[in-house]
Order: C-alpha cells, then structure tokens, then sequence
C-alpha cells in the first residue's frame, strides 16, 4: 500500500467533506495529530477506526486503502490487491513477533542464570542471594509468559491429519507439549491430536 498515496486522498477527501484536521478528530475521538500523520503517509488509520472514517469521508474501505475512489472496472482488481498486501503486512509482522519471541526467550534465560550466578559466587548477604534468585525467577517467567503469548497468535498452527489452519487458544498453547514450535494439540476442526507445525500463512 502507498501511504503516501493513501495520505493524499484522506486529505482531499476530508476537505471536500469541509472539515478540518481537528474537527475530522474530534468526531473520530482522536487527535488531529494522527489525523496530520495519517495525511503526512507516515501511518495508516487503525483498522478499528476505518468504517467509522469511512463513512464521514464518503468512501469505502477499498478506497481508501487503494488512495482513489475505486471505479466498477477497477474495484475487484484494487480489492484483491489490498486484500493480498493486508497478507502480506501480516506475515511480515508475524516473522518479526516470531524473532521477538526468541529475543524475549535467550534474554530472559541469561538473565535467569546471571543472577543466579551471581547469588551463588559473590559474598553478600543470604536475602540478597534469596531476593536475586527470586527477582531471576520472576524476569524468567515474565519472558515465558510473553513468548507464549507471542507464539499463540504469530501465524497458525497447521494439523497434520486435516490440514486445518487455525490460531489456538492461549491455554491450548500453554499446556501443549512441543518441540520447538512443533506442538500436540487437538485440532478444533477435526478434533484429532496431533503434532501441529507453526505456519505463517492461513492457506
């Protein structure tokens, strides 16, 4: 998608409707700081604010994310290229959630051993060794919590006896075993077990 483009095409849209940046802002509940970003190309209005946007400007969502108002002739085709770019900036996002995920994993694991080790050989006192075991365990768990998070919703899981593609629930993560991102969870599709893969695309 062409931000700048898309900018462009908010603002005119916006003048023709005869409002201004503030009171484009004041209806949508926001700040016509976002508004300036949005005309700007340096962000995209949020997807729960679009329809809203949408029908103050008098446009669609297809227009609005192809930068013009889309014709008969070219409606399909600016639609299913939206649709395919929205894909993609989703897989992208995902890969980046998946390499945050192993980021958040090896820091919170070295910083788990660190206080420890540091607890173990250093002189100082017992509840100072206590509190810096605890505080290691704590940041630990956190990490894990997060990544578990991040795991449950970058991507899909994919079942090998159905092929079903789907996101499971935060608990279904949680109490599957695994290796790596390889986890034994129920199909909700199939309702089978069986070692699922991580997959980054719905299809």
């Amino acid at each position: 998608m062409d931000q700048v483009k898309i900018g462009k095409f908010i603002a005119n849209c916006r003048k023709k409707a005869n409002l201004t940046q503030m009171q484009l802002a004041e209806k949508l509940g926001i700040t016509d700081r976002a508004i300036s970003k949005w005309e700007t190309g340096k962000s995209l209005p949020d997807s729960s604010i679009m329809l809203e946007l949408c029908g103050m400007l008098g446009i669609t969502v297809n227009d609005l994310l192809s930068g013009e108002v889309s014709t008969m002739d070219n409606y399909n085709k600016n639609l299913e290229n939206n649709l395919l770019e929205m894909v993609k900036q989703k897989e992208q996002a995902d890969k980046r959630l998946l390499s945050l995920e192993v980021f958040i994993g090896i820091t919170a694991t070295i910083v788990l051993f660190a206080l420890i080790f540091i607890a173990a050989f250093l002189e100082m006192g017992v509840w100072l060794k206590v509190s810096l075991m605890v505080l290691g365990f704590i940041l630990f768990l956190a990490g894990c919590f997060y990544a578990l998070q991040i795991e449950q919703v970058a991507g899909y899981y994919e079942c090998q006896e159905c092929k079903h593609r789907y996101i499971p629930t935060y608990k279904a993560v949680y109490l599957a075993m695994h290796t790596g991102r390889t986890r034994y969870m129920r199909c909700p599709e199939c309702g089978k077990k069986s070692w699922q893969k991580k997959v980054l695309t719905r299809e």
